[in-house]
């Protein structure tokens, strides 16, 4: 394995309007018998870039050993010099972008992980998070592993290695049998590219090709970039091997369990991908349509909270006929670093990120489009934001149901008490953001978006836990806080 660079961390302020939002979860990708594996593989990165922005790595194997690049930032700091690539031979390779979600900011958790195993190199890429990766690490741990990182990854890659099975397929798919939440893995062995989902298919996997070489990503968006063909999405529960003779599946999960994560479609996923056999933007538009169906508003023009609020802005416009105006203009080129370590610079955070067009929210009865509400500190400083512009009303419609429920399978999402719409009413709520009238999407509505009639309590379509508390797995590490939140909702009604 080469050198990797340096760790770099970031102070964290006290509040930085890049952290009032759902940060993205990871993007994998892998490609096997590609001459310019590790070049392709960064690319398909920079399409995924929208997944995590804190640190990337590819590793890749050229016939006789693997190599590893790691980095902290963005994929084309990083990753777009042919010296960095040129470090990186070989024709297969697997890359990952990654949001912390288990395990910190720091170099060590950066993936892919290698190790050297009984049966041979093997490294592992995971795009969510194992609800039972605590307890599995500290089993681990008594029973005398040593864990050089603190990402739930590399709990996998110990249970491959304890593995008794012979095969290493075998291992896979038996450390696969241990571990509980919803994720996406790509790894890669010597001789394989291997791609995994969990049972039911929280997080999202395709298979592609390109010119005959199979790829194996997180979204559609990264073989577009690439002129790959999509071939189909991977499964729940589906485990596939691709080498010399093709793909193959080697295990194949119940079709009737699947339960794909809504947030793909609300907020994570690109709008020029296809998530389970829907466009991403499409399924955005109707949100926003069905959004102004259910919640009407009195208003001259429609403005998006760009970029996540933009299709949906544009669906609302459409069904209730208000025009749609850009009356916030985003400034993309603010990274959290601009923001600097003074409570009244901080204020500002917002409007480094966003700007107000004056010409379109003076005098104007605004109705505001938003994919989500977290903590609510920048949606209050946007209200305020058009109020000042010469907004002389501010109505907001939000995108989806009101997030109320942690997750535990790969966003990073703050601590309920944190939620603002679990210590509030949509009522309080309004009073708090300022704002003249407040509505967020139904869960029916958010159902309907997807072409379902709506949600089968008894047997629901999509893992939605964040707006009902209805988990669909085990959550062993964190059991007791979950019946707490769930207990807790029941007393309020």
């Amino acid at each position: 394995m080469t050198a990797s660079t340096e760790a770099v961390t970031h102070d964290v302020s006290s509040w930085d309007p890049h952290e009032d939002r759902l940060h993205e979860e990871c993007g994998i990708f892998g490609i096997f018998g590609h001459p310019d594996a590790a070049a392709i593989t960064a690319l398909g990165l920079h399409a995924l870039q929208h997944r995590g922005q804190e640190g990337a790595g590819i590793t890749s194997f050229d016939g006789q050993q693997f190599h590893s690049e790691r980095r902290l930032g963005l994929v084309g700091d990083n990753f777009s010099s042919a010296e960095v690539i040129d470090r990186l031979p070989g024709r297969q390779a697997i890359g990952h972008t990654r949001y912390s979600t288990a395990g910190g900011n720091v170099l060590r958790n950066v993936q892919p992980f290698f190790a050297e195993l009984q049966t041979g190199g093997f490294a592992l890429a995971h795009n969510g998070n194992l609800s039972n990766g605590l307890t599995l690490r500290r089993e681990l741990i008594r029973e005398g592993a040593i864990f050089q990182a603190t990402s739930d990854t590399e709990v996998v890659i110990h249970l491959v290695a304890r593995s008794r099975r012979n095969r290493f397929v075998d291992r896979f798919t038996d450390a696969l049998g241990r571990i509980e939440g919803g994720f996406a893995f790509v790894g890669m062995t010597n001789k394989k590219l291997i791609g995994a989902r969990d049972p039911l298919g929280i997080r999202p996997l395709v298979l592609g090709d390109l010119d005959g070489c199979p790829i194996l990503t997180s979204e559609t968006c990264a073989l577009d970039i690439i002129g790959a063909r999509y071939v189909r999405d991977i499964a729940n529960g589906e485990v596939v091997i691709a080498d010399e003779g093709g793909v193959e599946i080697i295990q194949s999960g119940d079709a009737d369990r699947l339960r794909p994560d809504l947030f793909e479609y609300v907020y994570f996923s690109r709008p020029d991908s296809v998530v389970g056999g829907r466009p991403v933007y499409t399924v955005r538009k109707n949100i926003g349509a069905i959004l102004a169906q259910e919640a009407p508003v009195e208003a001259d023009v429609v403005i998006p909270v760009p970029d996540s609020g933009v299709p949906a802005a544009i669906g609302y416009s459409q069904a209730s006929g208000l025009p749609y105006e850009l009356g916030i203009i985003r400034n993309h080129y603010v990274g959290r670093t601009f923001i600097q370590p003074t409570q009244s610079v901080r204020e500002l955070g917002v409007r480094m990120k966003h700007s107000a067009n004056r010409a379109v929210t003076q005098g104007q009865r605004v109705c505001l489009v938003d994919d989500s509400i977290v903590r609510g500190t920048t949606s209050r400083k946007i209200v305020r934001m058009m109020r000042e512009a010469g907004a002389t009303e501010v109505h907001f419609r939000i995108a989806c149901p009101p997030i109320k429920f942690a997750d535990y399978y790969g966003i990073d999402m703050p601590e309920q008490d944190k939620l603002i719409a679990w210590r509030m009413s949509v009522a309080e709520i309004q009073e708090y953001l300022g704002v003249d009238s407040l509505a967020f999407l139904s869960i029916d509505g958010l159902y309907r978006a997807l072409g379902e009639p709506g949600r089968d309590d008894a047997n629901p379509q999509f893992t939605d836990h964040y707006f009902t508390g209805d988990y669909p797995t085990p959550i062993t590490d964190h059991r007791g806080e979950a019946a707490k939140q769930i207990s807790l909702l029941a007393e309020v009604g």
